[in-house]
């Protein structure tokens, strides 16, 4: 009976948060809830809530504040000369540009928010795609893909997840995988450099000096016609120089056509509409500072020195107090990210409700069982492996807080069982994500599709097989460094 009452649990919660019907932090919470009274443990609830919430605490406190931390360094400025950089490097070469996105993505991602890597990556990026004439769909799928391999970091969010789930910690799963996502991120920037030089070979030689150049903008997938996506037939249009396209012209400040790649110039910033290079935040003085305190943070998290949530606690403090020591500028910052914070630390605290039922009622250890029993003997020694593989698909019909509150707990009790330590299943579990940043149930995903102009179908049709690709590379890299 509580194995059937187990998957029921977990089918009701997937049901709901993937129609829509609750939002994943009231599901966490009010299933399991429901489903102890029903197994005749009501009394107990208590108990099992505050277990959870104690031993998830830290990894609350870690997200809380390196969302602030980055979100902080975002505000100061320390990502722009960065971005500026990629524009300069970039140029009018179509292959430099789709690398760059790669490279600008994968840098922005360290902030661990989807939707601010994908709102700074496009802001910069799309001037510079529609004006050379580019498919935007390549733009949308690699940023979505060095995305997703970034976004295994402890405080993005799925790391931190499976560190919730299975009460271990974070950087112990991270930590050993990062030789792992660094294969796949070169995967994801070589992929970047193919495609790149397949737009040079279509659009051939461009300029953004003023003078018209002919070419053709196409989708590189079989189907799609949305404007966003470069439509699918073969229209001619000039994209470098003056007037003779209104979607061009509409599409960078200022319509004179002047040289926006040359040294020195002003205009790699009026392509910047994510980054306003006046706005008031900015703290180009400390500069080096942020720089420096950021370089140090990400050092002693890998050294681990300290723990996790202590190093972002003390990073935290230090830039605003620095950045902004008048107390109203440092409230202002603070409440600009509050929004993430909350939802955060708020869906780590629910998943305490629903882990805690789900391990303290004995669900977890039937359905583990039952799941035991299913798997074939052959496979049970490397139930790491079966974990990676299910990761592509589950994290990508299903939110990660489905797959990692629900699925993953079960998957380590049958690996336990087969002598497969919970930390390697844990770093298995991370496998999917590169593919699970384009699921239709990641909001994410419609900023960046959205930003774009891209048809959401054009996009899916032509990041799934690339983005899968770059799963299966981290999980053989894994496997080949015994990580997994």
């Amino acid at each position: 009976m509580l194995t059937i009452l187990g998957f029921a649990m977990i089918a009701t919660f997937l049901a709901l948060i993937m129609t829509k019907k609750m939002s994943p932090i009231a599901a966490l919470v009010l299933i399991p809830a429901l489903f102890c009274v029903a197994v005749g443990k009501g009394a107990h609830l208590g108990d099992y809530v505050i277990d959870g919430v104690s031993s998830l605490a830290p990894t609350a406190a870690m997200l809380m504040f390196a969302i602030v931390y980055f979100g902080v360094m975002i505000d100061v400025g320390l990502f722009d000369p960065v971005v500026r950089g990629i524009l300069r490097f970039c140029k009018a070469d179509p292959m430099r540009v789709v690398v760059g996105t790669a490279v600008l993505a994968a840098i922005v991602s360290l902030d661990g928010d989807g939707s601010t890597t994908f709102m700074i990556t496009v802001s910069a990026m799309y001037p510079l795609y529609k004006r050379l004439g580019m498919s935007l769909v390549v733009m949308t799928g690699v940023a979505a893909m060095a995305n997703g391999v970034m976004n295994t970091v402890p405080w993005g969010g799925p790391t931190a997840r499976a560190a919730t789930a299975l009460k271990l910690d974070a950087a112990d799963i991270f930590v050993p995988m990062i030789p792992a996502l660094l294969v796949g991120l070169l995967g994801v920037l070589g992929l970047a450099y193919l495609l790149g030089l397949r737009e040079r070979r279509r659009l051939g030689a461009l300029r953004l000096d003023g003078e018209s150049v002919e070419t053709k903008e196409t989708v590189l997938v079989g189907a799609g016609t949305g404007a966003g996506a470069g439509g699918g037939g073969l229209e001619k249009r000039p994209v470098a120089g003056g007037g003779g396209a209104d979607d061009v012209d509409d599409d960078r400040d200022g319509g004179d056509g002047g040289d926006d790649d040359r040294d020195g110039g002003d205009d790699d910033g009026d392509l910047l509409k994510g980054l306003d290079p006046n706005r008031p935040t900015l703290r180009p003085r400390l500069y080096w500072f942020n720089a420096l305190l950021t370089g140090t943070l990400i050092t002693a998290m890998i050294l681990e020195l300290l723990p996790i949530p202590v190093l972002f606690l003390l990073g935290a403090a230090l830039a605003l107090s620095v950045n902004y020591p008048r107390l109203p500028d440092q409230k202002a910052r603070i409440a600009a990210h509050a929004d993430n914070v909350l939802n955060v630390s708020g869906m780590v605290f629910a998943a305490a409700v629903f882990t805690g039922v789900l391990q303290g009622t004995g669900m977890v250890d039937h359905m583990a069982g039952w799941l035991v029993d299913t798997v074939p003997e052959g496979l049970g020694p490397h139930m790491a492996l079966v974990t990676g593989v299910l990761s592509l698909p589950l994290t990508y019909f299903m939110s990660n807080d489905g797959f990692y509150f629900g699925v993953l707990p079960v998957l380590a009790e049958a690996g336990a069982a087969h002598g497969v330590t919970p930390l390697e299943m844990a770093r298995a579990s991370l496998v999917g994500q590169p593919l699970h940043m384009s699921s239709p149930l990641v909001p994410a995903v419609y900023v960046l599709v959205g930003m774009a102009r891209v048809e959401f179908g054009d996009h899916t049709r032509f990041v799934v097989k690339w983005a899968a690709l770059t799963c299966l590379l981290i999980l053989a890299a894994g496997i080949l460094f015994g990580t997994i």
